[in-house]
């Protein structure tokens, strides 16, 4: 089997960078373990999706496909500090239609993966896994567990934090672990969200309530792992209560839609994303704490800055040529590196008790929220434009 192009995964960063490559020249071929499974009723994981993410999932021609009640706008972001801190977004103030698109992680998968069954240019290899990595200096080759080999001149690697190509690869990870646990799961509230997203940063984590369609809501509440445990030990009517409490009763009573699940936390950096022949994108490239919400960002980010560059190449152009995927590596190093610290310094700073830190933290919001041209660039920011 003999491609340009070979994925190994087929999550949202892989799909994405597959279906971004339709009307191209290049043979692709897209390795996955497990195909998308359909998810009853409400997905619990949500991911809220910037602007210009958007955009680029409706320029590949997926977004317009999304069944448009199941997605939601946030048009305000309203978090509050641990000590009377307060800090408000607004989409309109800041000229924009939304700040992000709050739709579920299941949904979208399946729809690039609908999108990328129709591409001429596309193999998918599904039900497989990858077993052995070689290359020489024309090609790169992966053994399959079916006994195939998938020969190709570039190699991505879009397997998650724990990416076997990555590994094979000789690309050195450092994690750091936060001990803390991710605890997602979607509620039906009282009152109306108005499109409004909250966060609190709390002396027992960072609690944050994301609007999806109708009076309902999904949490992410990142907490310490024996604090999260607690919480998914809760029965349905206890943790509704625990999260309607922790928030205020801003948005009054809460009623359990989808169970409780958890997921560890922790920051993953690489010391390149690119080998010759070989790229790494999405989470296999970088794992950031969730409370910044740009995890899936960084990963579209990543698929689109390669897309682009293979879709602009000449027809004699070696999509694996080192030169190539260093420009890749470039492009893609500021923006996570910046995010992955920033959002890490926040948690380490809300996440200590020292009574100096805690007026200072909490000051610093009501500052920045008095500071029109701070809360303004940073909205820009976070809805994919620049400072």
């Amino acid at each position: 089997m003999d491609f340009d192009l070979t994925i190994v995964g087929g999550g949202l960063a892989g799909a994405s960078l597959a279906v971004a490559l339709r009307a191209s020249r290049l043979r692709i071929a897209v390795v996955e373990t497990h195909l998308p499974a359909d998810v009853p009723g409400w997905d619990s994981r949500i991911y809220a999706v910037s602007p210009e993410n958007a955009d680029f999932l409706r320029e590949i021609g997926a977004w317009q496909h999304l069944d448009a009640s199941r997605i939601n706008p946030v048009h305000a972001m309203s978090i509050r500090g641990d000590a009377g801190g307060s800090l408000e977004f607004s989409a309109y103030e800041s000229g924009l239609r939304e700040l992000a698109w709050i739709v579920e992680s299941g949904r979208l998968h399946r729809e690039l993966w609908e999108t990328m069954r129709r591409q001429h240019n596309v193999t998918l290899l599904c039900g497989i896994s990858p077993v052995s990595l070689s290359q020489d200096a024309a090609s790169v080759s992966v053994g399959l567990s079916d006994g195939k080999q998938a020969h190709a001149r570039l190699l991505v690697g879009a397997d998650g934090v724990n990416s076997w190509v990555r590994q094979q690869a000789g690309i050195a990870a450092v994690f750091t672990p936060y001990d803390e646990v991710g605890v997602v799961a979607n509620f039906r509230c009282e009152r109306a969200h108005r499109n409004v997203a909250y966060q609190w940063f709390r002396p027992d984590g960072t609690l944050a309530l994301l609007p999806l369609p109708g009076q309902m809501v999904s949490m992410v509440w990142s907490a310490r792992a024996e604090y999260a445990q607690e919480l998914l030990d809760l029965d349905a009517d206890l943790l509704c209560r625990r999260v309607a409490d922790a928030a205020g009763r801003e948005l009054g009573g809460f009623e359990l839609e989808t169970p409780a699940a958890g997921f560890p936390l922790r920051l993953m950096r690489v010391d390149t994303a690119v080998k010759p022949r070989i790229a790494v994108i999405g989470d296999a490239a970088h794992a950031i704490h969730p409370l910044s919400g740009h995890g899936i960002n960084l990963g579209f980010k990543d698929a689109r800055a390669l897309a682009n560059l293979l879709n602009g190449l000449p027809q004699w152009r070696d999509p694996g040529e080192i030169s190539l995927l260093r420009s890749y590596a470039r492009q893609r190093a500021e923006e996570p590196f910046l995010l992955q610290y920033t959002t890490h310094a926040l948690n380490r700073l809300f996440g200590t008790a020292n009574p100096v830190l805690v007026v200072l933290r909490n000051v610093g919001m009501n500052l920045t929220d008095r500071l029109p041209v701070v809360r303004h660039a940073l909205v820009r920011y976070a809805a994919g434009g620049r400072f």
